[in-house]
């Protein structure tokens, strides 16, 4: 062959291979459609994909590029067709890597296995194919919308995850950049409400990011008591991890390998924040700064060397942790985690399928659960074949025949009307919810029972769920039916990143019993935040005590219950009720109703008493353990001056200790007037603690009978499966 004849082939080899990529700007010159859905199916052992869709646009062929992910840098052209299907027989060998722009005249659909799978509420990044910023600008991008107050974050119904897949070659999902996350030379991965952020790893080191910041909305990012509802689990942090958070904020299972801190460095007045939660996580390098924080529970965590405080205001709590801050007034160093199970994750395994990791129970922890090598013990279930996974839309009777079916059920990231409650009535059944997934009682008045119900069986784990309220109901989650009496030890029930929010966006009056019941013994919760929300998108005041009602937050009548991390607020009546024997309450964290609007209309014990106690373990209890317990008064727009008589009343029993408790004011005129049982002092002079209460001398509370709800709750329109 000739050098003209070598130069020509060479040439038009090279147009070819110019032809077959399309730049990352093509897509943007074209209108995304997402109303459009096609279809893909991957045949195995042909190893080929079938796309097919409905007609669009006017005229002439459709053009199908092809990427490796999503957001991928390159699409490469695989064909064009006028009809309304395509076989690709030769797609990259994951199938998961093979996303397809669709694309006739001025639109273009985007068609995926991931997409089809797990909706559009869930982001999957893959630094294989995208560059190290291209994750950060796609999250920070959506920052407007959920990251704000009002209708751009507290108060959307908008949902979203955003999923990393595992770095290869070296590669990091980190831009570059310095200083403190919340600086623009960060160029950190600002998380917005309702959001979350998880590694598809086996171990937080397979996945690496830069830098992460929660961007409180008020006081100019000063104030951080209102940035809720956002998680992340199973990364390493590189550089600066700025977790600035209040309530219903969970950090799981991290590598932080640079600077941390939990309060904001940003803003115009006072820096505080009312947090939070981190569990399974490991410090490398510095000691984290949790600064003014009200309070924090954190479990199983590793630090660096040393044992000075970090930061933190009035009950910090730190439990199975390696290097934890010294006990004093504000921190109570917990040396073991007695019984734990984490949380459930969504992980690529090796065969490259997605599966769900389920933590095995373990006994008197001491730090993390997993290593730089090893996930840890636990069973790894295939996510196509054991379970079906949820999309905004999915019906209460799609879920419920699913869970019969015996599937566990994954809950994309989204907003899930209910007219009937979900019902878990068999052994090891999971509910599994990512970003912020909510059940709500909405759109109609069908569902007065509540939003999930689980019968008394062994090894449930219910995680990752925001139970919300539309419609008056009885519970929004219940554990057991009235009465349950089996013994779960061998197989506890676990609930874990539960949240239950009261009103706050629906304008019509509403009354619910109790958030949260469990009746079943055995029972681990680990983190609540069972929310009567103090504010919200409707009028407050007097007209907030009468629109959102609901008695109590959660009720314990089941025996052997322990709870980390309990966080309840602002409930009418005793926001927590417990009534099971040997219950056991590590951290509690909780603020009275704000709108009481007058004693007389709030009174315990017969009116005999002012206010309802936060944490009211019954006289009938005889052995009960908290440590670390706080509450704190913030009495506005009242009436005339309201007052809570006892922070805590528990029975005066050899075997009913309290430990580490404290009540202080925040704002109003109202104050909580003792720490418990008449003891302890008033928050008219200031913070009021009390080490160790057990067999006190106070004052005993009144005997009473409380009116629970019982087997006559259950709405005659629903069959209850037992």
């Amino acid at each position: 062959m000739n050098r003209k004849i070598i130069s020509i082939f060479t040439s038009c080899a090279f147009m070819l291979i110019l032809c077959s990529f399309v730049p990352s700007y093509f897509s943007g010159e074209k209108k995304l459609e997402n109303t459009i859905e096609g279809k893909i199916v991957y045949n195995k052992k042909k190893h080929n994909i079938v796309l097919t869709w409905p007609a669009f646009g006017s005229s002439g062929n459709y053009i199908i590029t092809r990427g490796g992910s999503r957001l991928a840098s390159d699409f490469v052209s695989v064909g064009s067709t006028s009809k309304l299907t395509f076989t690709d027989s030769k797609p990259n060998k994951d199938k998961y890597e093979n996303y397809y722009k669709i694309t006739r005249n001025d639109i273009t659909i985007l068609i995926s296995l991931e997409n089809q799978i797990f909706g559009s509420n869930m982001y999957f990044y893959d630094r294989k194919y995208e560059k190290a910023e291209t994750a950060r600008n796609d999250i920070n991008s959506q920052f407007p919308s959920i990251g704000l107050g009002g209708s751009n974050g507290e108060w959307t119904t908008k949902r979203q995850a955003y999923y990393f897949k595992a770095n290869i070659k070296g590669q990091t999902y980190d831009a570059g950049g310095s200083g403190s996350a919340s600086s623009k030379e960060a160029n950190a991965i600002e998380l917005g409400f309702y959001s979350h952020i998880g590694g598809l790893g086996k171990v937080p080191s397979d996945v690496k990011l830069g830098s992460i910041f929660t961007r409180p909305h008020l006081s100019g990012g000063a104030n951080a008591t209102c940035t809720f509802w956002r998680s992340v689990e199973n990364v390493e942090v590189m550089r600066d991890f700025g977790w600035t958070v209040s309530q219903s904020t969970s950090a799981r299972r991290m590598l932080i390998e640079s600077t941390s801190k939990y309060i904001s460095d940003i803003g115009d007045t006072n820096f505080w924040g009312s947090g939070g939660f981190i569990a399974d996580t490991h410090y490398t390098s510095t000691r984290p700064n949790w600064g003014g924080q009200q309070q924090w529970y954190t479990r199983n965590a590793i630090f660096p060397v040393g044992s000075a405080s970090m930061g933190g205001s009035y009950n910090m709590v730190w439990q199975g942790c390696v290097n934890p801050p010294k006990a004093d007034d504000a921190n109570s160093p917990i040396s073991t985690t007695p019984i734990i199970r984490e949380k459930p994750f969504l992980f690529v395994d090796g065969d490259g399928e997605y599966k769900v990791f389920v933590p095995a129970w373990q006994k008197d922890r001491v730090g993390v659960s997993w290593s730089s090598t090893d996930m840890g013990k636990g069973k790894i279930q295939d996510l196509v074949i054991d379970w079906y996974v949820a999309k905004e839309g999915d019906t209460d009777v799609e879920i419920n025949n699913a869970l019969k079916a015996g599937k566990n059920i994954f809950f994309t990231p989204g907003h899930y009307a209910l007219n009937a409650p979900i019902q878990v009535n068999r052994k090891d059944a999971i509910l599994l919810g990512a970003g912020i997934a909510s059940v709500t009682l909405e759109p109609t008045e069908k569902n007065t029972w509540g939003c999930i119900y689980a019968d008394d069986k062994d090894g449930i784990i219910i995680a990752g769920l925001l139970m919300d309220s539309f419609n008056s109901t009885t519970y929004q989650i219940r554990i057991g039916n009235e009465g349950a009496n089996a013994d779960h030890s061998n197989d506890p029930i676990l609930l874990s990143d539960i949240t239950c929010r009261v009103g706050g966006v629906q304008s019509k009056n509403i009354q619910i019993q109790a958030s949260m019941q469990i009746n079943s013994n055995n029972v681990l919760g680990d983190h609540f935040w069972l929310w009567r929300a103090d504010h919200g998108s409707q009028k407050g005041g007097e007209a907030r005590w009468v629109r959102d009602r609901c008695k109590n937050g959660l009720i314990v009548t089941g025996d052997d219950v322990t709870l980390y991390a309990l966080f309840v607020e602002h409930y009418q009546e005793y926001e927590v009720l417990w009534l099971g024997e040997r219950g056991r309450t590590y951290f509690f964290q909780n603020e009275p109703p704000y709108d009481a609007p007058n004693q007389t209309s709030w009174s315990s014990q017969g009116g005999k008493v002012d206010g309802y106690a936060a944490f009211k373990v019954a006289n009938t209890v005889k052995e009960h353990h908290t440590i670390g317990m706080g509450s704190y008064a913030v009495f506005t727009g009242n009436n005339g001056i309201v007052n809570k008589k006892n922070g805590f009343e528990v029975p005066n029993t050899p075997n009913v200790k309290l430990e580490k408790i404290c009540i202080t004011r925040f704002a109003g005129p109202g104050n909580i007037l003792n720490v418990i049982n008449g003891t302890g002092g008033s928050t008219a002079t200031g913070v009021k603690r009390v080490a160790l209460y057990n067999n006190g001398t106070g004052i005993p509370p009144y005997d009473e009978e409380f009116n629970l709800p019982n087997a006559e709750s259950y709405p005659a329109y629903i069959s209850m499966d037992k």
